[in-house]
C-alpha cells in the first residue's frame, strides 16, 4: 500500500494593519474591523497606542508591549493562522525588513502572505493637524516663540507675502510652495499667540470657523440658490452683494487698510471711489507724493495694476544694473 504524501501547511498570512494620527482612534475601516475579529492573533509593540483601548472595548485580545522577530512571527502563521499586527507610528521597519531577509535566505520554504492594511486615511488638509500641533509644541518651549506678540510678527508677515508675490511672478513652482508654507506659518503662530489672550481668546478653529462662513456666504451660487455660468455671472453677484454691504456703511475707504504698500493704497481708494459713483479729483500739491499719486490713480482708471506695474519695471532695472555690472 502506497502511503500518500502529506499536505502542504498553509503558510498563514501577517497583516501588518496602519492607522493615522490625524483620525481619531477607533474610527477604522469596515476591512480593519474584520482582520481584528478575525485573526487568530492580534499584537502591538506600543502598549500605549492610542487604538488599543478602542480595539480591546470592541473584544479583540491584543497582545501588547512586543512583537515577536520575524522567524516566530513566521512559526505563529504556520497551518493557516492569521496574526495582525498593528502597525506603530514609525511603522514596523525592523520586522518588515527581517521578513525580507528571511524570505532571501530560503531558509522558509513557505512564507506566509504579507498584507499591509491601513485602517484610517487621511483626509485632504489633514497635515495642517500636525501644523498646528508643531506650533503648539514650539509655543510652549521655545523661549523665542513663547513671548512673541502679534505686534512681533508683523514684519515677518509683510516679508513673507512679498516673497510669495516674487515666486508667484517668476514661476518658480519650488519656491511658491516654501513661500505660501512660511505664510501659513504666520497664520499658525498669529493663532496660537491669540489662544493665550487673558480676556478675549481664540484659536486656530475660530478662525477657519470664521473662514468658512465668510466663503460659504460670498458663494451663493455654489452653497446657496444663485446661478453662475460664467465668471462674469460671478462677478455680477460679487457687484450685488457689495452694493447691499455698501449701503451700511458710512463711508467708500470703510474697511480699506491704510498699511499696504502705497500704490496698492491709492489704487483702493479710487477703485472704491469709483465704485460708489464719488467723482473726487486728485489731490494736487507739491512734491513726488502727489505725482506718484496721479500717476496711480490713472493707472487704475486704465485698467492697470500700479504696484505690480511698478514691480515689473523695478525687476527691468534690476536687470539693467546687472547688466551694466557685468561689462565692469
Amino acid at each position: 500500500m502506497t502511503e500518500s504524501p502529506e499536505a502542504p501547511v498553509p503558510p498563514g498570512r501577517i497583516v501588518l494593519l496602519t492607522t493615522s494620527h490625524r483620525v481619531a482612534p477607533g474610527l477604522l475601516s469596515w476591512p480593519a474591523w474584520q482582520a481584528l475579529h478575525t485573526a487568530d492573533r492580534v499584537l502591538c509593540a506600543d502598549p500605549e497606542h492610542p487604538q488599543l483601548p478602542y480595539v480591546r472595548d470592541a473584544g479583540v485580545k491584543v497582545a501588547a508591549g512586543t512583537v515577536p522577530h520575524a522567524p516566530e512571527l513566521v512559526a505563529e502563521c504556520r497551518g493557516g493562522r492569521t496574526v495582525v499586527v498593528i502597525a506603530t507610528a514609525e511603522g514596523e521597519p525592523a520586522l518588515t525588513d527581517g521578513l525580507a531577509r528571511l524570505a532571501g535566505s530560503g531558509r522558509e520554504a513557505a512564507m506566509p502572505q504579507l498584507e499591509l492594511l491601513p485602517g484610517s486615511y487621511d483626509l485632504p488638509g489633514a497635515r495642517l493637524l500636525d501644523v498646528v500641533q508643531v506650533m503648539d509644541r514650539i509655543r510652549a518651549e521655545c523661549p523665542w516663540s513663547r513671548v512673541r506678540t502679534h505686534e512681533d510678527l508683523l514684519k515677518y508677515g509683510v516679508e513673507e507675502t512679498f516673497e510669495l508675490i516674487e515666486a508667484a511672478e517668476e514661476g518658480d513652482r519650488d519656491a511658491l510652495r516654501e513661500e505660501l508654507g512660511d505664510l501659513l506659518l504666520q497664520v499658525v503662530f498669529h493663532a496660537r499667540i491669540a489662544q493665550d489672550h487673558p480676556e478675549e481668546p481664540f484659536a486656530v478653529d475660530d478662525i477657519a470657523g470664521g473662514l468658512v462662513e465668510k466663503l460659504v456666504h460670498r458663494h451663493p451660487h455654489v452653497f446657496g440658490d444663485e446661478v453662475a455660468e460664467t465668471a462674469q455671472d460671478v462677478q455680477a453677484h460679487y457687484l450685488r452683494r457689495k452694493a447691499q454691504e455698501k449701503n451700511e456703511r458710512t463711508s467708500a475707504t470703510e474697511g480699506i487698510p491704510l498699511g499696504q504698500p502705497a500704490l496698492s493704497l491709492a489704487a483702493k481708494l479710487e477703485a472704491r471711489a469709483r465704485a460708489a459713483g464719488l467723482e473726487v479729483p486728485v489731490p494736487r500739491g507739491a512734491g513726488v507724493g502727489y505725482e506718484l499719486l496721479a500717476l496711480a490713480v490713472r493707472a487704475t482708471r486704465e485698467g492697470v495694476d500700479p504696484e505690480a506695474a511698478l514691480r515689473g519695471a523695478a525687476r527691468a532695472y534690476r536687470d539693467a544694473i546687472r547688466e551694466r555690472e557685468a561689462r565692469g
